[in-house]
């Protein structure tokens, strides 16, 4: 199980392979996974936005939990797994969060509650229950997909559950993760917003889940690394190289451009999606192709 001081450096949410006729692609998912697992990750999560979760049903979650045990088995490699198992419906949530817990996953991503907006009080029970599994939760604060923003008073509340051991900040800024650090607020905070990763570890994030690492991880380890030494000017030139892969990731909706880069690097067979989400436009595709150097 996750603890709270495990919750640092970089975590690399994984996307969900699909073959042509959008079923799971098994063996695209295991090249995938061994790639990355060749990096020194502090984690991985499974079943989040850039695992286009709202279109991948509960069952294939589980059996992507399953393959990702059998190849960290096989590398003789383990870290921490985090799976996404937030809905808008508190007894689902807390169905989901005690089944990952059953299959060895080492913690539960929990988005506050979408589509309902509840009451910040309404936000703080659905966490409440949802940590009462015994799993370790880390919540999820994306106010642009949920449509509710998180008070600092609420966020400071969550994080002082037991069984909350971090949340995922990805309010669009610095001002949540500053205002919890004001009021010493101890748990850690990843960054969920790519872009403002280092500007966020400047305001005391301990980390991030950063969509970007699935490509140059090892840019991304660096940052951090040197950040963590003090070396804050190293860092941020580090940082800086990567910014122009970060802008053209999140140009249209994440995953697609990162899907379409991976497949275009032979990680993935395809880079099909699911409905509602559509490839990418060929505009993006000229820019990507030369980030990359992927032609």
């Amino acid at each position: 199980m996750l603890r709270e001081e495990h919750v640092r450096g970089i975590f690399v949410p994984v996307v969900t392979p699909f073959s042509q006729d959008e079923t799971l692609d098994e063996a695209s998912y295991r090249r995938y996974l061994e790639g990355l697992l060749d990096h020194n990750i502090q984690g991985l999560v499974i079943n989040g936005t850039t695992g286009e979760a709202p279109t991948v049903s509960w069952g294939e979650v589980q059996e992507l939990v399953r393959w990702t045990k059998q190849i960290m088995t096989r590398k003789s490699k383990s870290v921490p797994i985090i799976v996404g198992t937030g809905t808008n419906d508190t007894r689902s949530t807390v169905a989901r969060t005690e089944q990952v817990g059953e299959l060895g996953a080492d913690a539960a991503l929990v988005v506050v509650p979408y589509y309902s907006r509840p009451s910040q009080e309404g936000i703080i029970e659905h966490f409440r229950r949802a940590a009462q599994t015994g799993v370790p939760v880390i919540a999820y604060e994306v106010p642009i997909r949920t449509g509710v923003r998180l008070s600092a008073d609420t966020a400071e509340a969550i994080l002082a559950l037991s069984g909350v051991v971090g949340m995922k900040d990805s309010s669009g800024g610095t001002e949540l993760v500053s205002m919890l650090m004001q009021r010493g607020v101890r748990k850690p905070i990843l960054c969920g917003e790519d872009a403002t990763f280092l500007s966020m570890l400047h305001h005391g994030a301990s980390g991030g889940i950063l969509a970007s690492a699935n490509l140059k991880t090892e840019a991304f380890i660096e940052t951090y690394r040197l950040f963590e030494e003090g070396r804050t000017a190293e860092a941020a030139t580090t940082f800086d190289s990567l910014s122009p892969l970060i802008d053209l990731l999140f140009r249209e909706s994440n995953p697609t451009p990162l899907k379409w880069l991976l497949s275009r690097l032979g990680i993935l067979a395809s880079s099909t999606l699911r409905l509602p989400l559509l490839p990418i436009s060929e505009e993006l595709r000229k820019e990507l192709v030369t980030v990359l150097d992927v032609s």
